[in-house]
Order: structure tokens, then sequence, then C-alpha cells
């Protein structure tokens, strides 16, 4: 059985062994980049880990997992042109190193090619259900996607519509990670299904914690200023509460300060942060987390594989929904 670190050191190896060499390297020297550019390989990490779950060798998904973790990083480079971000982890953005047409054309090739990784799995037998599932996972993270703009554009968003985008554009990923990795492990259907629901409630908390990060977190150890999400304007889970909770007058004052674009951006990000420390808001973060890390640990429990597995599946969650960066 491998413990996490040797579940990274085998991804990052069968990664460097399948980068992309074809011509024309216009089109997939920026693959390669935005696949160097690292990140945490939450993953295919965790494909990796429920393959083994069952008593099957973590290799035996390597393929599915790099179908992911393709799959993840055409997603950030079209999300990045959307979002006309200039940086992605702390390097130029494809679109920016190269340009628009490039990363468009660049992330509908990697989309072919995770189908094309996903079908490399040894059991031919698996496959349709293997597609089924990531069509649609990747429908879901489309829809997400287009949740997260709309509510852009909206001054009514509910805390109920905020948890189905964060599920659809976050965590049904790591959901569907657990699922494919499970399925080519040899669990059996329901065991699938539970680990993917365990994925997508501790996938929750870790979206709940990146709010409460870009908001409270230690810039020495998140490594940019608090208040990202405050600047632009963003409805997280932070603000919606806060809009939820709070009297007439502040709601005005809140409601006033997200609809502005100051010159002065960090008297209003000290402000707002001032109004969510009154509420309470960090707190109900914390207990909104450790609902949905509950449901995800019921779910665990519910699955029949290697109980000291379950167990690393578990203190990840754990880990990565209290993370410090």
């Amino acid at each position: 059985m491998r413990d996490i670190n040797d579940i990274q050191k085998l991804f990052k190896e069968y990664l460097s062994q399948h980068f992309f060499h074809q011509q024309p390297k216009e089109l997939y020297d920026p693959i390669n980049y935005i696949l160097q550019l690292g990140g945490k390989r939450l993953r295919p990490a965790l494909a990796l880990m429920s393959c083994q779950l069952f008593d099957a060798p973590a290799e035996k998904a390597l393929p599915v997992a790099y179908a992911i973790e393709i799959f993840h990083n055409f997603s950030l480079v079209h999300d990045d042109i959307m979002d006309e971000a200039p940086l992605r982890r702390g390097q130029p953005t494809v679109h920016h190193k190269y340009n628009i047409n490039t990363g468009i054309l660049s992330g509908d090739v990697m989309l072919i090619y995770a189908y094309e990784y996903l079908l490399k799995t040894d059991n031919k037998n698996i496959q349709p259900e293997l597609i089924r599932i990531f069509n649609q996972v990747a429908i879901e993270v489309c829809e997400g996607q287009q949740m997260d703009m709309n509510f852009e554009q909206r001054n009514d968003v509910t805390i109920p519509e905020y948890l189905k985008m964060i599920e659809f554009k976050t965590a049904a990923l790591i959901g569907g990670a657990l699922e494919l990795g499970a399925l080519v492990g040899g669990a059996s259907a329901q065991d699938a299904r539970n680990l993917a629901a365990f994925g997508r409630n501790a996938g929750i908390a870790f979206q709940l914690q990146d709010d409460w990060l870009d908001a409270f977190g230690d810039p020495a150890k998140v490594g940019k200023k608090p208040g990202g999400d405050i600047a632009q304007n963003k409805k997280t889970y932070l603000i919606l509460k806060a809009l939820e909770i709070a009297d007439s007058s502040m709601q005005k004052e809140l409601m006033q300060l997200l609809s502005d674009t100051p010159k002065d951006e960090e008297s209003k990000i000290n402000r707002v942060l001032e109004i969510l420390l009154s509420l309470e808001i960090p707190d109900k973060v914390e207990r909104a987390k450790t609902e949905f890390l509950g449901k995800a640990y019921q779910y665990l429990d519910q699955v029949k594989g290697a109980p000291a597995e379950k167990l690393m599946l578990q203190h990840l969650a754990d880990q990565l929904a209290n993370r410090e960066f």
C-alpha cells in the first residue's frame, strides 16, 4: 500500500513520461507548460488512492488519473481566458504567455486527450461506465462555471445556489476522480458511488476553506494579500452568510461596498472584513465545513474497502479542509 507521498511521486513520474512532444509544437508546448506549473495534484492522487483501496495496485489507475489531471488543467486554461486572469500558480497564464487563440485550441485538444487516456484502462468492460461518469462530471463542471458567471450579475444569490455552484465547479471532479479510480480498482458500483459522495462533500468543505483563506488567511502562507474576492465583488459563502444574518442597515452597507470599485481598495476590504468578523462569519464557515466533512465521512464509512486506506482518505480530506494555504 502506497502512502500519499508515494502516490504523488508515482503520478509525477508518469506525468514526466507522458508530456506531449508531437507537432506542431505551438499546439502542444502550452499543454506541457500548464501541466508543469505544479499545483496540488489532488485529483489524480485521489484516483490512485481510491484504486488501491480495493487491493489493486495504484499503477492500474495511472491513465485515468492522468485523464483527470489533463481535464482539470484544460478547465483552468479556459477559465483563465474567461476571467482574463494574468497569473496561474504565480506564473503567466497560457493565454498571456502565448495568446488567446492558442489557449483556446490547446485547451480543446487537452479535452480530447483526456478521453484518449481514459480509454487506456486495461479493463475494457468498464470503459462505457468510465465515459458516462466522466461525461456527467465534465458537464457539471461547465454548468458550475456558467452559474459562477451568472452570479456576477445577480444580487439575489442564495446560499443553496452557491453551494450547488461550488459542488459542480469544484467538488464534482473531486468526487469523479474517486469514483473512476475505484471502478478501475474493482470496486462495486455502490462503493464507487459512496466514494463519489464522500468526495463531493469533502470538496465543498475544501472550497469553503478556500473562501475563508482568501479573506482571513495568513498572507505569508497564502502567498497573496487578503481580500482578493472582496476586491472583485465576488459572492462567496462568507458574503452570502453575512447578508443572510445582518440587519437591514448592515446589509445595505455591505451591498454598497460590494457594488463599488473604489480607488482605495484596501479600505473597502478592511471594512468588509470588519463586518464579517462582527457577524462571527469565520465561526459559521467552520461549522459549515464540519457539517460537510461529517457527511463525507458517513459516506466513506459505508465503503467496503481497506480500513487503513479509508483512514488515509479521511486524514487527507481533513487536511485539505483545514489547510493554511
